[in-house]
Protein backbone atom coordinates (compact mmCIF):
# COMPACT_ATOMS: atom_id res chain seq x y z
CA UNK A 1 0.00 0.00 0.00
CA UNK A 2 1.54 3.61 -0.74
CA UNK A 3 0.61 7.01 -0.30
CA UNK A 4 -0.62 6.83 -4.23
CA UNK A 5 -2.71 3.72 -3.63
CA UNK A 6 -4.42 3.44 -0.57
CA UNK A 7 -5.69 -0.53 -2.08
CA UNK A 8 -3.51 -2.81 -0.58
CA UNK A 9 -1.84 -5.34 -2.50
CA UNK A 10 -2.38 -8.94 -2.43
CA UNK A 11 0.90 -9.99 -0.74
CA UNK A 12 0.29 -6.91 2.15
CA UNK A 13 -3.32 -8.28 2.65
CA UNK A 14 -1.89 -12.00 3.14
CA UNK A 15 0.55 -10.59 5.45
CA UNK A 16 -1.83 -8.83 7.49
CA UNK A 17 -4.28 -12.17 7.51
CA UNK A 18 -1.18 -14.49 8.45
CA UNK A 19 0.16 -12.36 11.31
CA UNK A 20 -3.46 -11.45 13.19
CA UNK A 21 -4.18 -15.33 12.41
CA UNK A 22 -1.00 -16.28 13.74
CA UNK A 23 -0.84 -13.71 16.62
CA UNK A 24 -4.54 -14.66 17.95
CA UNK A 25 -3.87 -18.34 17.52
CA UNK A 26 -0.13 -18.26 20.05
CA UNK A 27 0.00 -14.64 20.93
CA UNK A 28 3.23 -13.98 23.01
CA UNK A 29 3.61 -13.08 26.69
CA UNK A 30 -0.13 -13.77 27.66
CA UNK A 31 -1.11 -14.41 31.01
CA UNK A 32 -0.13 -12.59 34.57
CA UNK A 33 2.74 -11.53 36.51
CA UNK A 34 3.55 -12.92 40.05
CA UNK A 35 4.02 -8.80 41.25
CA UNK A 36 3.63 -6.31 38.66
CA UNK A 37 4.65 -2.77 40.01
CA UNK A 38 2.03 -1.06 37.19
CA UNK A 39 -1.23 -2.45 35.65
CA UNK A 40 -4.59 -1.37 33.51
CA UNK A 41 -7.54 -2.79 32.21
CA UNK A 42 -8.94 -1.73 29.01
CA UNK A 43 -12.30 -2.15 27.51
CA UNK A 44 -14.22 -1.52 24.65
CA UNK A 45 -17.71 -2.18 24.83
CA UNK A 46 -18.16 -1.89 20.97
CA UNK A 47 -16.39 -5.46 20.64
CA UNK A 48 -16.55 -6.83 24.15
CA UNK A 49 -12.88 -7.03 24.10
CA UNK A 50 -11.51 -6.55 27.37
CA UNK A 51 -7.69 -6.59 28.25
CA UNK A 52 -5.49 -6.66 31.18
CA UNK A 53 -1.75 -5.34 30.94
CA UNK A 54 0.58 -5.63 33.84
CA UNK A 55 4.04 -4.43 34.21
CA UNK A 56 7.11 -4.79 35.82
CA UNK A 57 8.96 -0.98 35.43
CA UNK A 58 12.70 -0.86 36.65
CA UNK A 59 14.83 1.77 35.88
CA UNK A 60 12.24 3.60 33.50
CA UNK A 61 12.34 0.53 31.44
CA UNK A 62 9.50 -2.52 30.69
CA UNK A 63 11.40 -5.09 32.47
CA UNK A 64 8.01 -7.76 31.48
CA UNK A 65 5.26 -7.12 30.21
CA UNK A 66 2.23 -9.69 30.38
CA UNK A 67 -1.52 -9.18 28.86
CA UNK A 68 -4.53 -11.20 30.20
CA UNK A 69 -8.28 -10.85 28.92
CA UNK A 70 -10.56 -11.65 26.06
CA UNK A 71 -10.92 -10.10 22.69
CA UNK A 72 -11.19 -10.28 19.21
CA UNK A 73 -8.13 -12.01 16.93
CA UNK A 74 -6.83 -8.12 16.06
CA UNK A 75 -7.11 -6.63 19.67
CA UNK A 76 -5.03 -10.01 20.91
CA UNK A 77 -2.73 -10.06 17.61
CA UNK A 78 -2.07 -6.48 18.50
CA UNK A 79 -1.85 -6.71 21.87
CA UNK A 80 0.86 -9.43 21.61
CA UNK A 81 2.60 -7.50 18.99
CA UNK A 82 2.96 -4.82 21.52
CA UNK A 83 4.25 -6.92 23.91
CA UNK A 84 6.95 -8.04 21.99
CA UNK A 85 7.67 -4.80 20.90
CA UNK A 86 8.10 -2.86 24.04
CA UNK A 87 9.18 -5.56 26.56
CA UNK A 88 12.71 -4.19 27.37
CA UNK A 89 12.06 -0.63 25.65
CA UNK A 90 12.40 2.47 28.30
CA UNK A 91 9.00 3.85 28.76
CA UNK A 92 9.38 6.99 26.05
CA UNK A 93 9.78 4.69 23.25
CA UNK A 94 7.12 3.02 24.31
CA UNK A 95 5.44 5.71 24.18
CA UNK A 96 6.86 7.39 20.97
CA UNK A 97 5.96 3.59 19.01
CA UNK A 98 2.17 3.85 20.73
CA UNK A 99 1.91 7.26 18.72
CA UNK A 100 3.30 6.59 15.77
CA UNK A 101 1.11 3.37 15.48
CA UNK A 102 -2.27 4.82 16.65
CA UNK A 103 -1.34 7.60 13.86
CA UNK A 104 -0.49 4.98 11.71
CA UNK A 105 -4.10 3.49 12.35
CA UNK A 106 -5.78 6.76 12.06
CA UNK A 107 -4.17 7.66 8.68
CA UNK A 108 -1.89 10.22 9.97
CA UNK A 109 1.22 8.61 9.28
CA UNK A 110 2.26 6.52 6.07
CA UNK A 111 2.82 3.11 7.68
CA UNK A 112 6.34 3.08 5.99
CA UNK A 113 7.25 5.74 7.57
CA UNK A 114 6.86 4.82 10.68
CA UNK A 115 9.40 2.73 11.85
CA UNK A 116 7.43 0.30 13.66
CA UNK A 117 9.00 -2.89 13.01
CA UNK A 118 6.66 -6.24 12.50
CA UNK A 119 3.71 -3.58 14.30
CA UNK A 120 3.71 -2.09 10.25
CA UNK A 121 1.69 -5.47 9.38
CA UNK A 122 -1.39 -4.34 11.26
CA UNK A 123 -1.43 -1.12 9.46
CA UNK A 124 -4.13 -2.94 6.83
CA UNK A 125 -6.32 -2.34 10.27
CA UNK A 126 -7.27 1.23 8.75
CA UNK A 127 -9.02 -0.35 6.06
CA UNK A 128 -11.65 -1.15 8.69
CA UNK A 129 -12.77 1.80 10.86
CA UNK A 130 -14.70 0.02 13.38
CA UNK A 131 -11.77 -2.26 14.08
CA UNK A 132 -9.20 0.87 14.75
CA UNK A 133 -10.40 0.54 18.61
CA UNK A 134 -9.79 -3.39 18.93
CA UNK A 135 -6.37 -2.67 17.77
CA UNK A 136 -5.72 0.42 20.11
CA UNK A 137 -6.50 -1.35 23.28
CA UNK A 138 -4.25 -2.92 24.31
CA UNK A 139 -1.95 0.28 23.86
CA UNK A 140 -4.53 2.30 25.59
CA UNK A 141 -3.89 -0.05 28.52
CA UNK A 142 -0.57 -0.15 28.19
CA UNK A 143 -0.40 3.41 28.59
CA UNK A 144 -2.73 3.80 31.85
CA UNK A 145 -0.58 1.29 33.43
CA UNK A 146 2.50 3.46 32.77
CA UNK A 147 0.92 6.61 33.94
CA UNK A 148 -0.14 4.11 36.91
CA UNK A 149 -4.09 4.59 36.97
CA UNK A 150 -5.93 4.02 39.91
CA UNK A 151 -5.77 0.14 40.42
CA UNK A 152 -8.97 -1.91 39.29
CA UNK A 153 -10.24 1.07 37.16
CA UNK A 154 -10.71 0.08 33.38
CA UNK A 155 -9.65 2.38 30.24
CA UNK A 156 -12.56 2.80 27.77
CA UNK A 157 -12.11 3.04 24.11
CA UNK A 158 -14.89 5.08 24.56
CA UNK A 159 -15.06 8.98 24.54
CA UNK A 160 -17.02 9.95 28.08
CA UNK A 161 -19.07 12.61 27.13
Amino acid sequence: MSPDNPIPSAAENDLYQEVVVEHKRAPRHFGTLAAPTHQARGHNPQCGDDLKVELQLADDKVGDIRFSGQGCAICIASASMMTEAVLGADVETARQMQQRFRAVLTGQLDAQEAQLGKLVSLAGVRRYPSRIKCALLGWHALMHAIDDAAPGEAVSTEVAT
